[in-house]
């Protein structure tokens, strides 16, 4: 399992734009550099990233061979409920791997 950081703020009043930033420790492999022993490293990256709010899709992101490793995602959105924020990403050879964090929202 690779390691996830997000950060995000734990409370907002509602309707306030907040900002999350996830980072995955991955070494996206890009399948055209050779190893040690002269053959080709297997591709193996994250292909897909994806942020629910509350189950609804806030922010997607399809990610290629051109994206360094540990990607890093920055994105805005709105405040508007309490609830869970759910974090996606998916890739070669069946990786997939989901992180949560919960936002308070108050009243404005």
């Amino acid at each position: 399992m690779a390691r996830a950081l997000i950060h995000m703020p734990a409370t907002a009043k509602r309707g306030e734009v907040i900002e999350i930033r996830a980072l995955i420790a991955h070494v996206m492999e890009t399948g055209y550099r050779p190893g040690a022993d002269g053959k080709v490293v297997p591709r193996d990256i994250i292909r897909k990233f994806v942020c629910r709010y509350n189950g609804e899709q806030v922010f997607g992101a399809e990610l290629h061979q051109a994206v360094s490793a540990n990607p890093y995602i920055g994105f805005f959105t709105v405040a508007t409920e309490s609830g869970t924020l759910e974090f996606t990403w998916e890739g070669d050879d069946g990786f997939a791997q989901t992180e949560k964090m919960n936002l308070t929202v108050s009243a404005a």
